[in-house]
């Protein structure tokens, strides 16, 4: 009897180590902006204004694995004209690729609070690895006893691999992407 009882308890405990946590992005709180020269002599910065991000993570927020989706046509730089430009064919070409979409696929701990995490970006149907340097700016327990993870990722881009703005030779080759979010365990 009292094997089956060690191997119960043994079976219990592997199983909430391996649980995987769902996590959802608290839109109130979280942002995704981006930043790129404009004739190497300023910066032209932007934001998306809906977008869905979730995380597979244990309670913890230990090696978590992202899905993103971004709806380009909320694209906003505080000038309507350019907007309006970023969404046509010659960048985004928002009318037959509405999302950018990220799907982590690799995580690597650098320390204690800092990580990278590699996946699949597609941006106007095309897909490239790209690599996010992250920060884990902690985990508070938030209502209802569920946790709040909050975190920021940063990564370049270059536009032209895809498509986006290709020969504007004023604009910056990298745009550089930030993503501040705050994310509710489910």
């Amino acid at each position: 009897m009292k094997k089956i009882v060690l191997t119960l308890i043994t079976l219990v405990a592997l199983v909430n180590v391996n649980a995987q946590t769902i996590w959802k992005v608290d839109k109130a709180h979280s942002s995704i902006t981006f930043s790129v020269s404009h004739f190497m002599i300023s910066e032209v910065t932007g934001n998306f204004g809906k977008f869905d991000i979730t995380a597979m993570s244990n309670e913890n927020f230990e090696t978590p694995e992202f899905d993103v989706s971004i709806d380009v046509s909320t694209i906003n730089t505080n000038q309507s004209g350019r907007d309006n430009h970023l969404k046509s064919a010659d960048f985004f070409d928002v009318a037959n690729h509405a999302s950018i979409v990220f799907k982590s696929k690799a995580y690597k701990q650098l320390d204690e609070k800092e990580f990278e995490t590699t996946g699949e970006i597609t941006i106007k149907g095309i897909t490239k690895e790209v690599v996010f340097k992250g920060k884990l700016n902690g985990i508070i327990e938030g209502r209802e006893g569920k946790k709040k993870a909050g975190l920021k990722l940063t990564t370049a881009i270059k536009r032209e691999d895809f498509n986006i703005g290709k020969g504007m030779n004023p604009i910056g080759k990298e745009v550089t992407v930030t993503v501040n979010i705050e994310m509710n365990e489910q």
